[in-house]
This record gives C-alpha cells, sequence and structure tokens, in this order.
C-alpha cells in the first residue's frame, strides 16, 4: 500500500459503535476472535490512509472493489468489542452525500460522473442483496454534530496533549445504555421546548442508529483530525458535551437565558472551525 502522508487528514470526526463479540453470527464472530489476537490490526489512521490511497488512481476509485475485512477492537471489562471497518458500504453512502458538500463542477473534478453513476449502480445492486446493512461508524467532515455530543458527557472526556509526531486526541467513549438514555431524556426535552429543528431531527436520526445494535455495546465520539484545525489550547479547553449538557438542562428548566448562554459558547468555538472550512 503507497504511503500517502503520515498527516491525519481530511479533517473528520467519527461516531463508532463497538458491539460484543456475542453480537455477531458465525462464522463472523469466529472472524473477529481470531483477527482480535493478531498483534498487526491497523490503527486509526491506517483506515484513513488507505481510504486516501483510493483516490490516488486516474480514475479514482471512490469505494473499495471489496468490502473490509478490517475493525477497531477493545476490551471493555473483560469483554471483547468490535468495530467493523465496512469501508464499502461508508464509500457507497459517503457518496450519496456528497453531492450536497461540493458545488457540481467541483465533484465532477474531483470524482467523474461516469464513476459516480457507475458506483451508485453497485451500491443499488449490492443494497438489493443486503437491506438490512448498516455501518457501525459513522463521519462528518469539519465539523462534530451537536447531536453526537448529547450521547456522551463531559466527565467520559479523554484529553491526550500528543508530542513530536503522535498528534494530540479528544475522544468520548460512553456505554450504549448511557447514549439511548440521554437521546431518549435530550428528545423529549427538546420537543417540549422547540417542538421542531435540526438539532431534534439529528438526534431522531441517531436515535434510531443505535437501536440497531447490541445493548452492551460502547460507543465513541472521535475528534479525529479535526484536532489539527484548533489550536492545542483551544482543543485542551474544549468541553462541547458539557455546553451541550447544560444548554438541554437548562431548556429542561425553562431557563431559555441559561440555554442561549451554553449556545453561545458552541458557536464561539466552533465558529474558527467553520471559517477554515470556508477558506479552503
Amino acid at each position: 500500500m503507497p504511503k500517502v502522508s503520515s498527516v491525519i487528514v481530511p479533517y473528520a470526526t467519527y461516531l463508532r459503535v463497538y458491539e460484543p463479540l456475542a453480537a455477531f453470527p458465525e462464522p463472523e464472530r469466529d472472524h473477529w476472535a481470531r483477527y482480535a489476537r493478531r498483534a498487526d490490526r491497523p490503527s486509526y489512521q491506517d483506515e484513513l490512509r488507505r481510504s486516501l490511497a483510493d483516490l490516488l488512481p486516474t480514475p479514482p476509485i471512490p469505494v473499495p472493489v471489496h468490502e473490509s475485512g478490517d475493525a477497531f477492537v477493545l476490551e471493555v471489562e473483560g469483554v471483547l468489542c468490535v468495530c467493523p471497518w465496512r469501508t464499502r458500504l461508508r464509500g457507497w453512502q459517503a457518496l450519496e452525500e456528497l453531492g450536497d458538500e461540493l458545488p457540481g463542477p467541483v465533484l465532477d473534478a474531483v470524482l467523474p460522473e461516469v464513476v459516480r453513476r457507475q458506483a451508485a449502480q453497485d451500491y443499488e445492486r449490492w443494497l438489493a442483496r443486503n437491506p438490512d446493512a448498516r455501518p457501525w461508524i459513522r463521519t462528518s467532515t469539519w465539523q462534530v454534530p451537536l447531536h453526537w455530543f448529547v450521547l456522551v458527557s463531559d466527565g467520559e472526556r479523554r484529553f491526550e496533549k500528543g508530542s513530536g509526531d503522535i498528534p494530540p486526541m479528544l475522544r468520548y467513549r460512553t456505554p450504549m445504555v448511557q447514549a439511548r438514555r440521554r437521546v431518549a431524556r435530550a428528545l423529549r426535552t427538546l420537543k417540549d421546548a422547540i417542538d421542531e429543528g435540526p438539532l431534534i431531527d439529528g438526534l431522531l436520526d441517531v436515535g434510531r442508529w443505535l437501536e440497531e445494535f447490541h445493548p452492551r455495546s460502547l460507543v465513541e465520539l472521535d475528534y479525529g483530525g479535526l484536532v489539527h484545525t484548533l489550536p492545542a489550547g483551544e482543543l485542551e479547553d474544549d468541553h462541547s458535551a458539557a455546553d451541550v449538557a447544560d444548554g438541554i438542562d437548562a431548556l429542561r428548566r425553562g431557563d431559555g437565558a441559561a440555554a442561549g448562554t451554553a449556545y453561545g459558547r458552541l458557536v464561539e468555538r466552533w465558529r474558527s472551525v467553520r471559517d477554515r472550512r470556508s477558506a479552503n
């Protein structure tokens, strides 16, 4: 595999679900059990480098020809949990959303129409054979969607400054049961306070997604490559999950002023990231 770069690009964030081995049917369960014993399992950066490598050929390969057999692995309280990459499925889904992200001429330059059309036809045929397929990983570029922060708490936040060639890291992990409970509580509060809006839509969508996984799963929110867009001090002081929780709690109490203050902190923190996205 060609080496693309030692830098983590693009500026993507991730929402991952790690399911216990018991959630997988045989023979997949046996595959992941053997895979977890491997010493050469790829890292977070390896997954990104592989996806970037597919964009180098002419024409580019927007979706892998074969599904990945790799995964991220965690052991939680003695239980082995697996998050399959499913890069082919995620590639198809990302391609569907690309038209909303890029202007037509730019999209054609990045991925010619004939390439996109062929990938869409392949996905349609594959989906007819696999109607219940869903990814274990969701990706967002240049932002952490606000509704993702609802799933986690500030007490589950883990930050590492990094040093030398090791980049900084900001990540949250929470049990699935906690993530589902927080989504349900937030939805009740938001529907009572504002009735409708993108935050509610996002929570409904991610809530349906979470229901598809084993109740003993683990949910991970990872800032990924986005850490490179934020100065070290700002990243260390980023407590967006706490701000979202404060805002929802204020709405639950009927304190609109406090909710506005919490929202203002979020807007101010993420303005610089949005500005850099526009500059690119």
